[in-house]
């Protein structure tokens, strides 16, 4: 069966990766050809070569209710009372949208949930239940072929919270660290591979780590800061490293960060490369020397999230406790920034987010 009427199949396929990922689900159910052609692996390696993909920013954010807003002046109800969505930003053209809510939380997402992207799916992890305050080891997947959510197996080990999550997207999601119910900090890290639905524990690392933070680059998976149950918020500045391939962690490097501080927006920047934000500033690691880069506009200078793409980094934050959420894009070639239009329904707390291309 041809894919389009009287066109050849290579046109055809070439018509077909130029289609925006909102229209994935529209189009694939068109036919079973043209839905073949969209699940099949060769039709995102085809995307990607010819430079056809999308750069998504989803967001865990508190929702705004526009009545409620009006009625206060302030976002304080909202930054007291949160209710997580999942917000989708288009950095290259600004615009905002909503994914449907997962099952089993229509009324907000677990508070403190963790995501990751891996090729098409969007995995949930966790969170506090907002029903029960409970910490939740649930899995929801979002895949962005179908807009259709599906359960994944549960996360093992028992209650965990404050944990770093990573993927490499391409079928793996990382666990690491957080604590337990008892405010213990743990060590322990896991994997889940996505296509299987399945975990798989990995070697401990080598110290409890609260509230870390973790990147895959290189292929390895960093670990950066957090602390220990006696510490309890007391930052420290070391990292380490673990090497799929060998299955074994890196000796912890104790003075990776130049100060003990909270690593939640460090990212890989690629070109061997980390940026973090820092007092007020964006600094840089190169060569093993951590450089300022510039100021952060005071209009953001809460940093709630950091993500870097295509030599810009992009920053959202606030000015203060119960103040509107805003994103800038900083250009690293030139140091300026851009301020990104923020609709009110999309000014909420993000407390967590990650990049897909897909």
């Amino acid at each position: 069966m041809e894919l389009i009427s009287a066109l050849p199949e290579d046109v055809a396929r070439d018509c077909l990766i130029r289609i925006s990922y909102q229209n994935f689900p529209a189009v694939s159910s068109v036919s079973k050809a043209w839905n073949t052609e969209i699940q099949s692996p060769e039709f995102r390696r085809r995307r990607t070569a010819a430079n056809q993909t999308q750069k998504i920013l989803v967001a865990v954010q508190s929702r705004v209710d526009s009545d409620d807003k009006r009625r206060t002046g302030l976002l304080v109800k909202a930054a007291t009372n949160p209710v997580y969505q999942l917000s989708v930003l288009e950095p290259k053209t600004g615009n905002w949208s909503e994914l449907p809510p997962a099952p089993e939380f229509p009324n907000g997402l677990p508070m403190f949930c963790r995501i990751a992207g891996v090729g098409y799916d969007l995995v949930v992890i966790g969170g506090w239940d907002p029903e029960s305050w409970k910490a939740s080891n649930s899995v929801f997947i979002y895949n962005f072929l179908s807009a259709t959510w599906r359960r994944g197996a549960d996360m093992p080990g028992g209650p965990r919270t404050f944990f770093a999550c990573a993927s490499d997207n391409d079928r793996t999601v990382y666990v690491a660290g957080g604590h337990d119910d008892e405010k213990n900090a743990l060590k322990s890290v896991l994997a889940y591979d996505v296509a299987r639905d399945a975990w798989a524990a990995l070697p401990d690392m080598s110290r409890e780590r609260d509230e870390c933070k973790a990147i895959v680059r290189g292929g390895r998976l960093c670990i950066i800061g957090g602390y220990c149950t006696e510490m309890q918020g007391r930052f420290e500045k070391s990292s380490e490293e673990f090497d799929a391939a060998t299955c074994q962690w890196s000796p912890v490097e104790e003075e990776f960060l130049d100060a003990g501080t909270c690593p939640r927006t460090c990212v890989d920047g690629g070109d061997d490369e980390l940026f973090i934000c820092r007092d007020g500033e964006v600094v840089v690691l190169k060569r093993d020397t951590w450089q300022t880069v510039v100021k952060v506009p005071e209009e953001i200078r809460n940093v709630s999230y950091m993500e870097a793409r295509e030599g810009a980094l992009l920053l959202i934050g606030s000015s203060g406790f119960g103040q509107p959420h805003m994103g800038f894009l900083l250009d690293l070639k030139s140091s300026n920034w851009a301020k990104l239009s923020s609709p009110e329904n999309y000014t909420g707390h993000v407390q967590f987010g990650c990049l897909l291309e897909i």
